[in-house]
């Protein structure tokens, strides 16, 4: 496959790596925040209808979440062999690997909404929903299980966006989506001018029209960039090889995105014999810090073009360049979002509840947890980065450390004399010792052994 010399379409081989990072993250901050109002919008309207709707959602949130990381691997995984490509200069290869991840996606969409859709029910007599919750449940999962190859169709482009460096329209395409979700929330759950509403389905039908018009626009998108949908492009790849390289970073990232998440519902749960109280205290300072993180989590999604490309081009002093200075971002704005929540924590509790025991738990969750959101951020970055130059296993690794090794144990062996400060102090140390352990990895494998991660 012919390799252009002069490489004009791996646009972050050049010019200023802090220019590029602001490029990047600026966008994938209004996306990111864009989704995660999704959720809250899709709470306040099903908490309209009802106690038992919001029991439902509270037991389908968790089985979303972990489905939504099957999407940001398979988006991981084409954004990181992409951008290599590209940084190779190799366009014909870039080509067929985007089209072959997209058709990766819609295939996992497929079998996986199919499988969802058969073992609904049981999966959620597993986890303990009792015979009112469940009917309201299947409710909403069934619409939901056959509209999810659309999500990880939607999520495919938006990797092929990112891998070219396309911040803008990737975050064009989630803003469209969340959009979209935001309008017909309100018609489809509760109803309007007349028209009675789904229920809690229409929560699921709100998502699936939001996933339709979000892909609508991401193919516009993509036939406006360098890699456009062309199915063809995968004859002349060896499609195996392809799917290996594919696969090798986006399983890894999946189950690496859904660690955290998981992490979190035991913490949950070994609150939970401290009182309803220190859950919902909890549950706040959760929410609180979702937004806090936002350019975290936008700068740990956008540090994987910029690596990715440049590493590909063997310019391995740009990508640790590009690494560092997002690390100097972590370090700064995670302590100055910890003093701003530290110094306001029982202001921003007061907004989400008037119950006293609430709102003191939320105020003493975030006077330990937020001085771990520095290490946090260059968790997550560094994970990013090791995605994006094929060492996804890594990643795993740390993430699977950070919370069964550290996280989860210090809470269980803690909280007989600490009681609820041992869930909070867990957090804390597995977010600095986690931001420390992933800078040493990335250290070892970015700056001492690179020929290693080609």
């Amino acid at each position: 496959m012919a390799k252009s010399p002069d490489n004009p379409r791996a646009k972050l081989v050049t010019g200023s790596i802090a220019g590029h990072l602001v490029r990047q993250t600026t966008p994938a901050i209004v996306g990111v925040a864009a989704i995660m109002s999704v959720g809250i919008i899709d709470a306040y309207f099903i908490g309209q209808l009802g106690g038992g709707e919001l029991a439902a959602i509270s037991f389908i949130f968790p089985v979303i979440t972990a489905l939504q990381s099957l999407g940001v691997g398979l988006m991981a995984g084409i954004n990181s062999v992409v951008s290599r490509a590209l940084g190779e200069g190799d366009h014909d290869r870039a080509l067929a690997r985007a089209n072959l991840g997209l058709m990766l996606g819609a295939t996992a969409g497929v079998v996986v909404g199919l499988l969802l859709y058969a073992l609904r029910q049981p999966m959620f007599q597993l986890m303990q929903a009792d015979a009112e919750v469940l009917p309201l449940i299947d409710a909403y999962m069934q619409p939901f299980a056959l509209g999810f190859p659309l999500m990880m169709m939607m999520m495919g482009v938006n990797g092929v966006l990112r891998g070219q460096g396309a911040a803008k329209s990737n975050t064009a395409v989630l803003v469209i989506y969340s959009a979209a979700n935001w309008v017909l929330d309100p018609l489809l759950i509760t109803g309007a001018f007349g028209f009675a509403g789904f229920g809690i389905s229409g929560a699921a039908y709100a998502t699936i029209g939001g996933w339709t018009v979000g892909i609508i626009a991401a193919f516009w998108l993509l036939e406006r960039h360098d890699l456009p949908f062309r199915p063809g492009s995968v004859r002349n790849c060896r499609i195996g090889e392809q799917l290996r390289a594919l696969t090798r970073v986006a399983g890894p990232a999946a189950f690496t995105n859904s660690i955290n998440p998981t992490g979190l519902a035991i913490l949950t749960s070994l609150l939970a014999v401290e009182g309803s109280a220190a859950v919902a205290g909890f549950g706040v300072g959760g929410r609180l810090q979702s937004f806090a993180v936002v350019p975290l989590l936008a700068l740990s999604g956008s540090i994987g073009a910029i690596v990715g490309q440049n590493w590909g081009a063997r310019q391995y002093d740009r990508s640790r360049r590009a690494l560092l200075q997002a690390w100097l971002f972590c370090i700064g704005y995670g302590l100055a979002a910890a003093v701003i929540l530290f110094l306001a924590r029982g202001w921003f509790a007061e907004l989400f509840s008037d119950e006293q025991e609430v709102t003191a738990a939320a105020v003493e969750y975030l006077a330990i947890s937020v001085w771990g959101y520095a290490g946090y951020g260059v968790l997550i970055v560094v994970n990013g980065a090791l995605n994006a130059i094929d060492r996804a296993s890594n990643a795993l690794a740390l993430s699977l450390t950070r919370v069964l090794l550290v996280m989860v144990p210090i809470a269980w062996l803690a909280r007989a004399a600490l009681g609820t400060q041992a869930v909070y102090l867990a957090e804390l140390l597995a977010n600095l010792l986690g931001g420390l352990a992933a800078a040493a990895i990335a250290w070892w494998v970015l700056w001492k052994r690179p020929g290693d991660a080609c």
